[in-house]
């Protein structure tokens, strides 16, 4: 379900980064590669467990099962939090610096 979770949401980022011309300047690519990164991980993971234990690995439990949803949705806003403070950090719209400076202004 780790697995799942994070090519889903690599999936829909990549394609709003491909889609959306403002998706690029607000960094989503960033967040598709890292969406990618995490399923790359849940991917070899899978085949080390495959590898261990074999076909049982097909066949989790249903509360393991809710776990791993839970640990892929973790990850997904985990990853989410990176990339809002790496848009904020960046701001490639200048809104942060305008909203802190209008602030400084008036005063």
């Amino acid at each position: 379900m780790t697995l799942l979770t994070t090519v889903f949401a690599a999936i829909f980022c990549t394609i709003i980064w491909y889609k959306n011309e403002e998706a690029r300047t607000l960094k989503v690519g960033l967040l598709s590669l890292m969406f990618w990164g995490a399923s790359l991980m849940w991917l070899i993971d899978a085949i080390f467990e495959y590898a261990e234990l074999g076909a049982e690995s097909f066949v989790p439990a249903p509360l393991d099962m809710l776990n791993d949803f839970y640990l892929g949705l973790s990850v997904v806003a985990l990853g989410l939090i990176i990339w809002l403070v790496v848009l904020l950090v960046k701001d490639p719209k200048g809104v942060l610096k305008k909203a802190l400076f209008s602030s400084v202004r008036s005063k």
